[in-house]
């Protein structure tokens, strides 16, 4: 059994969030970005950097409405299933009985395009769930704090950046109302990926 939530990310989360990125990255974009580009953003000196990235984002944000989120799982162990333990199956069971692990993760701060106004537009920066925990609710989650939180910092609308060959993450965000607000971006990655935004308001 695990006991699920979502809670704002901390320092001794830094690992467990980059390598969420990094799986999440490889198993969600390998069907649209090329091999090449897609293996330097996941690779060893890439992954580095995003730990230190991840760090300053989590422990010194640049304001209070820069926050970073992660869903959670915790073990949570029928001991009625179990038959009777010795001593070390005991303490195995104990150690894994509220054990809690990183299973997604979503970022937002003030929305920085210069199209839109900072004080009534927020941006969710980053949406990923790891690819062996999809399915159990963590995005609907995620999202749902998102929005939470932006609404109490006041914002009235949210942003996000996708890629506009992720159907997956493309048809979540639109089955729950987001909607492409015709922005676009270009990217060069020895062939052009193009990056659609998508809104909902949350007023």
């Amino acid at each position: 059994m695990a006991d699920v939530g979502v809670r704002a990310a901390r320092h001794d989360d830094v690992a467990a969030v980059t390598g969420t990125q990094i799986r999440a990255w490889r198993y969600g974009y390998r069907e649209f970005l090329p091999e090449g580009p897609l293996e330097q953003m996941t690779g060893p000196a890439a992954e580095k950097m995003w730990r230190l990235q991840w760090e300053d984002a989590i422990t010194s944000p640049p304001s209070p409405r820069h926050r970073v989120l992660v869903a959670v799982e915790r073990v949570v162990l029928d001991t009625d299933a179990f038959p009777a333990l010795g001593p070390g199956g005991i303490e195995a069971m104990a150690a894994m009985q509220g054990a809690e692990k990183v299973v997604g993760l979503a970022s937002h701060a003030p929305a920085e395009d210069p199209d839109l106004d900072p004080t009534t537009t927020g941006e969710m920066l980053t949406f990923l769930v790891d690819p062996d925990h999809v399915r159990r609710g963590h995005g609907s989650r995620l999202l749902n704090a998102t929005v939470d939180y932006l609404r109490e910092d006041g914002y009235r609308t949210i942003v996000t950046w996708v890629f506009a060959d992720n159907y997956r993450v493309l048809g979540f965000l639109e089955s729950a109302g987001w909607g492409d607000d015709g922005a676009e971006r270009v990217i060069d990655m020895g062939r052009t990926v193009r990056m659609v935004r998508l809104a909902t308001d949350i007023s």
